[in-house]
């Protein structure tokens, strides 16, 4: 769309502004605004798309969900005019469309927002807003009339951002911002976003679930591609699943169980994890504790843990930011020093002991940041593996090649890290194959109890669910497992107990039928005093 402007003005692209008002005039019927018939797309042979159908209504945010591997990039990539399909067809507000380019498909009103921000930081906001048709005058940028314009954009999507402030000193969130307003700025009937949340903190996620909200006010599509179950169920109006090439459901968010969208993803895999859950603490329950954890306080973080462990079973540390629930896990392991209480393995009492101590005794910790804590990014896999269990693939002071070469593979199958051999670098595997790497790690060391700091944080649905049943299998084994995960969900279905811990200290244990989500919200809830410690160490 363009304007011709006065005063000698050239013909530049409108502002606008006007734009999403006139989507939301002309999408308040159901009428999908974009449309994906009978698709199939297959590369070398291999079935990427098989008959795949996708409608995503003006007014509406249509969720696109599946495992890694499953189509959805290649859908994207199809509408978007990345691939051409090799059968079925696309239509966008009604008509045939057939893209050669993504150029071609933006101007035509598809836009799309990729997890990486696709912008210039040394530009300004207003700049990256108009990048490429900015308004001129006599041949020049109009800079006044640039800046105006970004302020009136900015605001009418309300979002409040200096548009003369560089990119770059933007956080990750409202970066990601800017690149929504600019996409919905030329006149966009649908907006496609790509994992758009996953490098942002929960405020910066607020914020741009708030815009995109006002996108769907606005009349606009928008298909919204990630992994998250609370921002799917948050913000999304319909949901289609895709699972190896092939649509396994489609329909309204509304009335759709968290457990029931897993198993659309994920098939027959959700039945088995629970399978093996029950199994493991069948066989817990008359077993002897491995690890019993007494009083552990620590100055200003703790102020009295307890709780013990059998093998075979999950406890769940339950409890909100900063109830103590990562502190108790690095105590526990000899990395954090405690000023009271006990750590006892096997009956054998750890005193202040350290990480080392802990490996040779049986404890291993899954930490909470694989990328700052756990993985090796420019080493391989091979090596990562090895890192913790060196000395017991040492004979004689030297390393043993060969055990290491052995020890490797048969982890790599075990876990089944999806990689090309293991001399693969950790830093080129998806986020699941990595966290899978450190577990692999900590496993050599023959652990009896393996602590676990939000294992499936930050990974697709179907590597989390391959995690989780990793997981339960090892406690069926006979190790002796403690869970820390924000997500409740997760830990609820994961754990045989729950303590739960509020502002250092362990106030409550949830057994058998109370192991359930109003239950543990109900404890995390209840009115307690303020037992956080003082500057002595002792609670206030």
């Amino acid at each position: 769309m363009t304007t011709t402007v006065a005063n000698g003005d050239e013909s530049a692209p409108a502002a606008d502004h006007g734009s999403a008002a006139g989507l939301a005039a002309r999408s308040r019927d159901d009428a999908p605004a974009l449309e994906v018939l009978g698709v199939s797309k297959s590369f070398a042979g291999v079935q990427a798309l098989d008959d795949v159908t996708f409608r995503a209504r003006a007014g509406s945010v249509h969720a696109l969900v599946g495992e890694n591997g499953a189509g959805k990039s290649t859908l994207i990539k199809v509408f978007t005019g990345v691939h051409a399909p090799d059968s079925g067809q696309v239509r966008l507000l009604g008509a045939p469309v057939s893209f050669a380019a993504p150029l071609e498909a933006q101007r035509a009103g598809i836009s799309t927002i990729y997890q990486e921000v696709n912008l210039v930081p040394l530009m300004s906001v207003g700049q990256n807003l108009y990048l490429g048709r900015e308004p001129k005058r006599f041949g020049l940028v109009d800079r006044r009339r640039m800046y105006a314009d970004a302020r009136r954009l900015l605001a009418e999507h309300g979002v409040d951002i200096d548009p003369t402030r560089p990119l770059r000193t933007l956080g990750l969130g409202l970066q990601q911002i800017v690149a929504v307003v600019r996409a919905v700025s030329v006149d966009a009937s649908v907006v496609v976003m790509d994992e758009p949340t996953s490098s942002l903190e929960p405020r910066e996620v607020d914020q741009l679930l708030d815009l995109v909200a006002s996108l769907r006010d606005r009349g606009v599509a928008v298909v919204y591609v990630s992994h998250k179950m609370d921002e799917i169920f948050r913000i999304c109006d319909e949901v289609t699943v895709l699972r190896d090439g092939r649509v396994a459901h489609t329909g309204p968010v509304a009335g759709l169980t968290r457990g029931r969208l897993v198993e659309h993803m994920l098939g027959r895999q959700a039945e088995e994890l629970q399978r093996l859950r029950e199994k493991a603490a069948d066989q817990a329950a008359d077993a002897d504790p491995i690890l019993e954890v007494l009083d552990l306080s620590r100055r200003a973080q703790l102020a009295g843990v307890s709780f013990e462990a059998r093998p075979g079973e999950v406890v769940g540390l339950g409890g909100l930011l900063g109830s103590g629930r990562t502190e108790t896990l690095r105590a526990v392991f000899g990395d954090l020093a405690v000023d009271g209480g006990s750590v006892t393995v096997a009956g054998r009492p750890m005193g202040r002991h350290t990480t080392g101590a802990s490996v040779r005794t049986g404890i291993a910790l899954l930490p909470e940041d694989r990328k700052a804590e756990g993985i090796v990014p420019g080493l391989s896999i091979r090596d990562n593996i090895a890192l913790a269990a060196l000395p017991r693939l040492s004979r004689l002071g030297l390393v043993s090649e060969r055990r290491i070469d052995s020890v490797v593979r048969t982890f790599m199958d075990r876990l089944k890290i999806k990689a090309s051999g293991p001399d693969q670098r950790v830093g080129d595997l998806s986020g699941g194959n990595q966290q899978k790497v450190v577990l692999a790690r900590w496993l050599c060391t023959e652990p009896r109890v393996l602590l676990l700091d939000e294992p499936t944080r930050g990974i697709d649905v179907g590597a989390k669910t391959e995690v989780q049943a990793l997981v339960a299998d090892l406690a069926q084994q006979g190790l002796a497992i403690v869970l820390v995960s924000s997500e409740m969900e997760e830990l609820v279905g994961g754990s045989s107990r729950i303590v739960v811990l509020q502002s250092g200290r362990s106030t409550e244990e949830l057994v058998g039928e109370r192991v359930a989500e109003g239950s543990l919200m109900d404890a995390l809830a209840s009115d307690r005093p303020d037992v956080r410690p003082d500057q002595d160490g002792d609670p206030a």
